[in-house]
């Protein structure tokens, strides 16, 4: 392989990295707040408004039932009013975020629900406002299960990173459309998908520990 292919493959790798840490980070911003009102939100919960629920609930499914790569195609006009283009790597970081937005609120709606209920009541009857219930208690027990929420989503970004190459978005996948599908060249494909799969295997890796170190059940007494 020459030096060119792999300064190429360096170049790539460095924009990958920044679709994906950028989307998540801001798709994770919006998401967290979004997926804990979703989880709080319902008849008789702590922020009582089940009609809006029921709103950003089917916005929320839409959004994810949509497949990505058809999501890319349909926001095309917003991606160019955002981004003032839609090809290249800072075009695809607003469908990325898009993706990641409806994705990471399913997640920690679901880590939220499986807080023991008894844990919020005892916060109530000691006289805890919903905000001081939801920062102290809710986001605190669940931090185990949005950790690993965040990391299956990074695992997630990166697949998705992978597939805005077909249509011009850069990065590894775009690498390896142009070089190891178009030009017939197989080691640049074979090197693509082994960096991909380190990357992934590093977030995994990472995301479990962090998610082991923040789970007390996991600690020895």
């Amino acid at each position: 392989m020459s030096p060119d292919i792999v300064w190429l493959i360096v170049r790539a790798t460095g924009q990958t990295l920044h679709m994906v840490s950028v989307a998540a980070l801001i798709g994770s911003l919006i998401g967290i707040p979004l997926g804990v009102f979703l989880a709080t939100s319902g008849r008789g919960e702590l922020f009582h408004a089940p009609v809006t629920n029921r709103v950003l609930g089917a916005i929320v499914n839409a959004t994810r039932s949509t497949p990505f790569i058809i999501l890319v195609v349909a926001i095309i006009p917003f991606t160019r009013l955002v981004a003032g283009t839609s090809i290249g790597t800072t075009a695809a970081i607003v469908p990325l975020t898009i993706a990641t937005i409806p994705f990471v609120a399913r997640l920690v709606e679901s880590a939220i629900r499986e807080v023991d209920p008894g844990l919020i009541e005892t916060a109530r009857a000691m006289g805890a406002s919903p905000f001081q219930i939801v920062w102290k208690v809710l986001l605190a027990e669940a931090r185990p299960g949005i950790t690993l929420a965040l990391t299956l989503t990074i695992v997630s970004l990166i697949g998705y990173s992978a597939m805005v190459g077909a249509v011009g978005g850069g990065g590894l996948g775009d690498l390896g459309i142009r070089y190891g599908y178009q030009r017939f060249m197989p080691d640049v494909m074979l090197a693509v998908v082994v960096v991909l799969i380190v990357m992934v295997q590093i977030v995994q890796s990472a995301g479990d520990r962090l998610a082991r170190h923040f789970d007390k059940r996991a600690r020895p007494r």
